[in-house]
């Protein structure tokens, strides 16, 4: 067998290749993305993105119905979003095997929070495999399908960020060949009315119990002697950890399989050692069932409930012992935070909207975060895909129950957010005749996650073309009135104030269309190679306006006021703040 290195979302995809998976359906969110990406690139099989993660979970629900082995993968929080099908279909079951990859992400790396997905699976009463490395991935994929096809029901494949994305080596298989099974109608197992759901409800019980007793003896659980004075009972990366720092000197029993979980082998175990340890990440998922079978553990009480484990955690919790082994450097990074890149066409929109300071800024997921970011400092609430509208729209409720009329309401969106969940809102807004102005960041891509296709890129993931959304025709036909839409180019800061002074002033629903492709595309940076913005120092009086926009390049040390070359791409908003005309554009 070939030997290759993979991270964890390749192996994943390549887990599903091999396993004969036929068709992929889900929506890029970090730690997840590479997952599709990769998957889409093997030969005979069929890959999209989805508006969203609900979407995705449908397409590739409604292809295991039609006898094909699917998959749909997404982020953590994706899930929340994916949960209404999610529980439908854990109560019908499949006919091809189906796969949902959720990717948790301990320690917000890219999130806005750190929920454990490990409770979707007895909570909607599905099996859930967890891997702990890359070879695991790839293993764990394929025992996933058949699992799923001999016990008629989807599999959760929960992972984290440091599975999804670390690198280590594994074997590669070839490829099933997986037939699409034959489609039969069959209403009682296929619509969930309340007589068919109520009988599926004892047939999901039935099927638990046969998963409990498949848990208590599959491979996928396994048990590693080594000195019995103490007991780990973990799984996934939290596995890894409690290897490095213990060695042989613990005993192991590690999870593959966590739901439902294999009572009798963790009874078994723990009463070979003399104290046992539950070790894992965030939540007391296991620790919380295994206390509750009676058996005397310790867990969270040393081991911290939030962020991210390390060796170093797990050696201080269970050893008392600080790990005094340092690497230093003499040189120590500089402090990096986010900001919008040199460039970015969402830069233009909120340095108009910052002048303002009558306005509530309702921010959304994606790139167009960073408006909080000082000194533009517009965005005042973020909360979920798509909520920016909505929450838009409640503010101005209690704006308006309040009789509170100094402040206007601003709600700001990208373009594949907006496909995402974003288009609801909208017409909510258009159907209570709600006055808020919705800004809707069309940069060509979605941005934050890597530059994946969406609606309104015209390429499906697979590359090829696809029909191009019009965002503008698709706000006329959510109702908003024509004479209330504007549509301009962000780096043109004339036409960009006028149409936020005209959005302020409304009186109706209002939207504002930004169109200007992300500065990081590459046919972008192409077709600015070169071009860049220079200030003239003896016209510079250093009034600083131009720090105002927020612009990385953009620099004022030692009483000078200068522009990175090396990270200005010449989109010129500066220039057009500058009172003194002290920056010019060259290289064009």
């Amino acid at each position: 067998m070939k030997k290759v290195i993979m991270s964890g979302n390749e192996a994943i995809a390549r887990g599903a290749y091999e396993a004969g998976c036929h068709i992929a359906s889900g929506y890029p969110g970090t730690p997840s993305t590479e997952i599709l990406e990769n998957f889409a690139k093997y030969e005979g099989v069929y890959a999209e993105w989805a508006p969203n993660e609900k979407v995705g979970f449908e397409v590739a629900a409604g292809a295991s119905i039609g006898g094909a082995r699917t998959l749909t993968t997404m982020k953590h929080v994706g899930l929340n979003v994916a949960a209404d099908p999610l529980f439908t279909i854990a109560y019908e079951g499949v006919n091809g095997g189906f796969v949902v990859v959720t990717a948790d992400d301990p320690g917000m790396h890219s999130s806005q929070n750190e929920q454990d997905n490990r409770y979707y699976a007895p909570h909607a009463k599905v099996a859930m495999l967890e891997p702990s490395d890359s070879q695991e991935c790839l293993y764990y994929m394929k025992a996933a399908y058949e699992i799923s096809e001999k016990f008629d029901t989807l599999v959760l494949f929960r992972v984290t960020t440091r599975i999804c994305h670390s690198k280590s080596v594994i074997k590669l298989g070839e490829k099933e060949s997986v037939s699409v099974r034959p489609y039969e109608k069959n209403v009682k197992k296929y619509i969930m009315i309340p007589a068919h759901s109520k009988a599926k409800h004892y047939e999901v019980e039935e099927r638990l119990e046969a998963l409990r007793k498949f848990s208590n003896n599959t491979s996928l659980n396994g048990v590693e002697m080594g000195n019995s004075k103490i007991g780990i009972i973990t799984s996934g990366i939290s596995y890894q950890y409690a290897k490095e720092v213990l060695g042989d000197n613990a005993s192991y029993l590690k999870i593959g399989m966590s739901y439902p979980l294999p009572d009798e082998m963790i009874r078994e175990f723990a009463a070979k050692v003399e104290k046992l340890y539950i070790i894992e990440e965030n939540d007391p998922y296991l620790e919380t069932a295994i206390k509750a079978m009676g058996i005397a553990c310790v867990g969270k009480e040393i081991i911290p409930i939030c962020d991210e484990l390390n060796p170093d955690i797990l050696r201080k919790a269970i050893l008392g012992e600080v790990n005094n082994i340092a690497y230093t450097t003499d040189i120590q990074a500089p402090s990096r935070p986010p900001v919008l890149c040199p460039g970015c066409p969402h830069r233009g929109i909120f340095y108009e909207v910052s002048k303002y300071k009558d306005i509530i800024a309702s921010g959304d997921i994606g790139c167009y975060t960073l408006g909080m970011v000082a000194p533009l400092s517009v965005t005042d609430t973020v909360i979920c895909m798509g909520a920016s509208i909505s929450a838009g729209t409640g503010i101005e409720r209690a704006n308006m129950v309040s009789n509170r009329h100094d402040k206007k309401v601003f709600s700001f969106i990208g373009d594949s957010t907006f496909f995402h969940s974003g288009v609801t809102g909208l017409i909510n807004a258009v159907y209570n005749h709600t006055p808020i102005v919705i800004c809707i960041l069309d940069n060509r891509i979605t941005g934050m996650t890597g530059h994946q296709e969406n609606p309104g890129t015209g390429k499906t993931l697979q590359k090829n073309l696809a029909p191009m959304i019009d965002i503008e025709k698709l706000v006329l036909a959510c109702g908003i009135k024509a004479e209330n839409i504007r549509v301009v180019d962000p780096y043109k800061l004339g036409e960009t104030k006028n149409a936020v002074k005209q959005a302020h002033d409304s009186t109706e629903p209002f939207v504002i269309i930004t169109k200007q492709p992300c500065a990081l595309i590459k046919d972008v940076l192409k077709a600015r190679a070169g071009i860049k913005c220079v200030i003239d120092e003896e016209k510079c009086k250093k009034c600083k306006a131009c720090l105002k926009v927020g612009c990385p390049a953009i620099k004022f040390q030692n009483g000078v006021v200068t522009i990175d070359a090396t990270m200005c791409n010449g989109c010129g908003v500066c220039l057009q703040v500058c009172p003194f005309k002290a920056i010019e554009k060259v290289g064009e």
